[in-house]
């Protein structure tokens, strides 16, 4: 009986050594892409951010302040039409 102990043993070790060869060479290929961050900047400006977004919905605001003073004269109407499907049902 240990006469095939030895061969699985050297079999089980070979398989290890093939797996961690494996290992490491799939990461030796690794590479971070084009698409990623540049290496000096590792995050986005938040600040930077931050205006942006207050000034897009201060710019929101002032449309929708606009259009509720159109809706508030005559000078547009709204006309809801309730459209009817093709089996006749609504």
């Amino acid at each position: 009986m240990h006469q095939y102990a030895k061969p699985q043993i050297a079999s089980g070790w070979l398989v290890v050594l093939a797996a961690a060869i494996l290992l490491v060479g799939m990461l030796s290929l690794y590479r971070s892409s084009d698409a990623a961050a540049p290496p000096g900047e590792p995050f986005a400006n938040a600040t930077a951010q931050r205006s942006e977004m207050i000034a897009y919905l201060k710019e929101i605001r002032d449309l929708l302040k606009e259009q509720n003073a159109l809706l508030k004269t005559d000078a547009i109407r709204v006309v809801v039409v309730e459209t009817t499907s093709k089996t006749g049902k609504p």
